[in-house]
C-alpha cells in the first residue's frame, strides 16, 4: 500500500536516504535540496515522504503559486531500487487527491514540468490527465492538469 507522508523532523532522513538511479541528476533536484526550498516557502508548501508498506521509496512536494494561481507538483521521485513497480503513479493519485482538498487555495489548476528527456515520467503524467501546454524552459516541458 502507497501512503503519503507530511515531511517531519521524525522522518526527514528518510528522504536524504533516497537516491536516483544514474544519469537521472538532470530530471530531478535531491530530496535534500528539495526540502530547503520547502523551508524557504513553508507557507505555501507541502512536502511528503512516499512510502510502501511502511517503507521510504520515494518524495515530492506540492507547492502553491499564489501569483497564477495554481497548485505546483516539484522533484517527484521513485528511489532508484524502487522504480517500475507503480509506486509513482499511485503517489501521484494520492497527491492530486491532497491538491483537491484545496490546502493553500482555491484553484483548480495543477501543473509540474518535465525534462525533454524524461519520456517515463512524460507517460506517466499524461495517462494521469496532464497536457501539454506548449510552454517550454530550456529542456523542461509544462503540463497541467484542470481538477473537476
Amino acid at each position: 500500500m502507497v501512503e503519503l507522508r507530511k515531511i517531519t523532523e521524525d522522518n526527514f532522513l528518510d528522504a536524504f536516504n533516497l537516491k536516483l538511479a544514474p544519469g537521472q541528476e538532470k530530471f530531478v533536484s535531491h530530496p535534500i535540496r528539495s526540502l530547503a526550498q520547502a523551508y524557504v516557502y513553508r507557507d505555501q508548501c507541502q512536502p511528503f515522504g512516499i512510502y510502501a508498506d511502511g517503507e521510504p521509496v520515494g518524495y515530492v512536494m506540492v507547492i502553491y503559486d499564489y501569483d497564477v494561481p495554481e497548485y505546483d507538483i516539484w522533484h517527484m521521485m521513485i528511489d532508484e531500487k524502487r522504480q517500475g513497480r507503480g509506486y509513482g503513479g499511485a503517489a501521484l493519485d494520492l497527491v492530486i487527491d491532497y491538491i483537491r482538498t484545496k490546502p493553500f487555495g482555491d484553484c483548480d489548476r495543477v501543473a509540474l514540468t518535465c525534462n525533454k528527456a524524461n519520456s517515463a515520467a512524460r507517460k506517466l503524467y499524461e495517462r494521469k490527465g496532464f497536457m501539454a501546454t506548449g510552454v517550454e524552459d530550456e529542456d523542461e516541458v509544462e503540463l497541467v492538469l484542470t481538477l473537476k
